[in-house]
């Protein structure tokens, strides 16, 4: 090969302005249009593409070594990589990790998702931050035959996430029991054995850690589609109700998701949300929720508890937020980002509901965040004893 073919670009951005980035390709080959984001998280490139609140969505990560643990299938946060593609700095390398159980460019390729290496990740994320999240249109092609004007057409002619709701395209076809525990060592996973509180979650895009630690906290939790209403949900008897991280937008996905939270708060049970959770708890509240330039996304995160006064290193992962000045009579806003002031957490006045819009399974903290599933708990029990 020479030279000059082995730096022919093999893969190709385009931004819905025109802005086109070349670079090389691998995984999957073909084309995707979806939203373009940054993650800034220096770990857990798996786990990222495999979270379903990542569907409709490209992911561009900022720290440049990707791919040099591998993938395993301990790691993934659902059966298949939901993110659309993924634009890195460098071309991922081979894995060096006693974990890895296969390369990432060979798990994207069989998985069918596009990975952009070569790319000026700076430059892009620039781009996005200065745009807003844009649309994007991405092609890999190993012969380096590219139709721009059709890709950019794409990007252009793409709707957004902005009235998608893309919680029923993740989400469980049925119902199903969860167990494991989060992974310790040396023992790896393990099994919730014994009686449990009863937890229904609902899954619009459950990440599967979050589950694990609902278990680890002495739940046995049953997992029901997006979809289903305040009868379905209160008709396995509950100690509490769980609600999940999930992609889209909130507003959409609230059409049935509000009505049914709103049934399950007249029963005045324990109720947690995460992410998408917590936008919609907010919603059946009464509050709104808003498009953000860029969202965040990343691991490194300072987040406020405004009533004990401490602070978080949070991993999120979110597009839209829930608007405090919107926030009703009897709803406190117990937690802000301390990068922007957003909105992070609520809790309702007197009762045990709340949530929270990262994501404290997650684990950058690492364990800044796991006592609110301890906070689930407790409620949970206080309930019992009453």
């Amino acid at each position: 090969m020479t030279g000059e073919a082995a730096a022919k670009p093999t893969a190709c951005i385009a931004l819905a302005d025109g802005s086109l980035f070349y670079g090389q390709g691998f995984g999957a080959t073909g084309e995707c249009v979806a939203e373009l984001v940054f993650n800034t998280a220096m770990t857990g490139y798996q786990e990222i593409m495999t979270d379903p609140s990542y569907a409709g969505q490209v992911v561009t990560f900022t720290f440049p070594h990707v791919g040099n643990v591998g993938v395993t299938p301990e790691d993934d946060e659902a059966p298949e990589p939901v993110a659309a593609g993924m634009v890195v700095k460098w071309d991922p390398t081979e894995p060096s990790n006693w974990r890895a159980a296969e390369p990432l460019v060979g798990w994207l390729a069989r998985r069918g998702r596009i990975g952009v290496g070569g790319i000026d990740t700076r430059r892009l994320t620039r781009a996005i931050r200065q745009q807003g999240a844009p649309h994007v249109a991405i092609a890999h092609d190993p012969a380096g035959n590219f139709d721009i004007a059709a890709l950019v057409a794409r990007a252009r002619a793409w709707t957004g996430l902005v009235g998608l709701d893309l919680a029923k395209d993740v989400t469980c076809a049925q119902s199903y029991q969860w167990s494991e525990t989060r992974w310790a060592w040396p023992e790896g996973y393990k099994r919730r054995e014994g009686p449990g509180f009863k937890v229904v979650a609902v899954d619009y895009g459950a990440k599967r850690n979050i589950l694990r630690c609902l278990a680890s906290v002495g739940c046995d939790v049953t997992v029901l589609p997006a979809t289903a209403t305040a009868e379905e949900v209160l008709a396995h008897d509950p100690d509490g109700v769980f609600l999940s991280n999930g992609p889209g937008d909130p507003a959409a996905t609230g059409a049935y998701a509000v009505p049914m939270i709103q049934g399950v708060l007249a029963r005045d049970l324990p109720l947690f949300g995460i992410c998408l959770g917590h936008q919609m708890l907010a919603l059946a509240l009464g509050a709104q929720t808003v498009k953000m330039n860029h969202g965040h996304h990343g691991a490194n995160h300072p987040v406020k508890d405004l009533e004990s006064g401490k602070v978080e290193i949070t991993s999120m992962n979110h597009g839209f937020a829930v608007d405090s000045q919107t926030l009703p009579e009897g709803v406190v806003e117990t937690h802000v980002s301390l990068f922007d002031g957003s909105n992070c957490g609520i809790r309702v006045k007197d009762r045990p509901v709340f949530s929270v819009q990262y994501h404290p399974e997650a684990s950058p903290g690492p364990q800044d965040s796991f006592y609110l599933f301890e906070r689930f708990a407790a409620a949970m029990r206080a309930r019992r004893a009453a």
